[in-house]
């Protein structure tokens, strides 16, 4: 009997190891718990968008020349007006300092004829009186007044003079200055291309010429980024939007939207888009952006807070769900009523309540065959 029994208990284990073996492990979900939040409708970027500077001028000289002296360097902070750097310019230096010089004695000769004239036009009028008590013949007053009057017509002759000078001046000054790169606005110095010694050339239309001085002016930011055309009718200048940086991963900053391009723009085998401009709203994040930085934007288009909400990720094909009841330990396929919606929140308005918890993933598949679910909160 002994013998019998211990055989059976043997025998009694070893089935228990084989169903243990041979059964299914249970399916592992992730529940979420449903909250109430703000869940907005946005319209995202089809391609990666740029940060940019409202003002950025790749400056070139009007003239060629070689570079005399280099006022900045790479990085500097300058003012609107000040010298960037100045190519040779001796022979225009002496030519102005010659037309200084015939401005001068344009006006010196303008004074000298204009006095004549001043002391002309004082002897003819003593001849007219002379004539009047008869002192004096009508021929040499006559000749008194024609040379009063010649005399006036050469100061205004010596005053043209001087102005044709001075424009001579101006023009050999504009010359000179032609040689000087200045900042059109406050900014940063990118980049210089050139150095001392070396010969630069102006940048004609449609000829690829390297800028000499790359100016930026950081105190104006933004975002311009593609809008896919089916998006593009709900936009209005004004709407809020968020931006992201890949070199602020996990960081949003506030803009508003400022431009939207006036027309479709139609590549070979892209999608049709339409390019926006969104601005930083804060001017302080512009002490931490570079101009080239690749951003997303999100325009906020419509708004709706303290909802019930579910992450986007949960809600499946026909706005399903799975709802974990916790008494039974089972799934139910919940079919829900559905508001605003974007990439990570969707509004519910009905069949699911505050701290009911659905299934973010799960084995599909597991599910059908009737295994047993081990839930994981998120």
């Amino acid at each position: 009997m002994k013998k019998l029994l211990a055989l059976l208990i043997a025998l009694a284990i070893v089935a228990a190891a084989i169903w243990y073996m041979g059964r299914k492990p249970p399916v592992e979900v992730l529940l979420h718990t449903v909250e109430r939040g703000t869940v907005e409708r946005t319209v995202s970027n089809t391609r990666a968008g740029t940060v940019e500077a409202c003002r950025r001028s790749k400056l070139s000289m009007p003239v060629g020349g070689r570079v005399d002296e280099l006022h900045v360097d790479e990085g500097d902070r300058v003012e609107a007006g000040q010298v960037l750097l100045s190519l040779w310019n001796k022979d225009r230096r002496a030519m102005q300092a010659q037309a200084s010089a015939q401005l001068l004695v344009a006006k010196l000769n303008q004074k000298k004829i204009c006095v004549e004239a001043e002391n002309a036009a004082r002897e003819a009028k003593r001849l007219d009186t002379l004539l009047e008590r008869k002192l004096a013949s009508r021929e040499a007053t006559e000749l008194g007044r024609t040379r009063a009057q010649g005399g006036g017509f050469a100061c205004e002759a010596a005053r043209d003079e001087a102005q044709v000078a001075q424009a001579n001046l101006d023009m050999n000054n504009a010359l000179l200055e032609e040689t000087f790169l200045r900042a059109p606005f406050a900014g940063i110095v990118a980049e210089i291309n050139g150095e001392v010694g070396e010969y630069v050339t102006p940048s004609p239309p449609g000829v690829a010429t390297p800028p000499a001085v790359d100016l930026i002016d950081y105190s104006c930011m933004y975002v311009t980024a593609p809008i896919d055309e089916v998006d593009a009718g709900g936009l209005r200048k004004g709407l809020p939007a968020r931006v992201s940086l890949d070199a602020f991963r996990g960081e949003n900053f506030p803009g508003t939207l400022n431009r939207i391009a006036p027309y479709v723009l139609d590549l070979e085998k892209q999608a049709r888009t339409v390019e926006v401009d969104v601005l930083f709203a804060d001017p302080a994040v512009r002490e931490r952006l570079l101009v080239g930085y690749s951003a997303d934007i999100d325009i906020i288009l419509e708004t709706h807070a303290d909802v019930l909400r579910v992450p986007t990720e949960a809600v499946m094909e026909n706005d399903e769900v799975y709802r974990y009841n916790a008494d039974s330990g089972t799934l139910e396929l919940v079919s829900i009523e559905v508001g605003l919606r974007n990439w990570n929140f969707t509004e519910v308005t009905d069949n699911l309540q505050a701290g009911d918890q659905i299934v973010l993933s799960l084995d599909v598949q597991g599910l059908a065959d009737g295994l047993a679910v081990v839930p994981r909160d998120d």
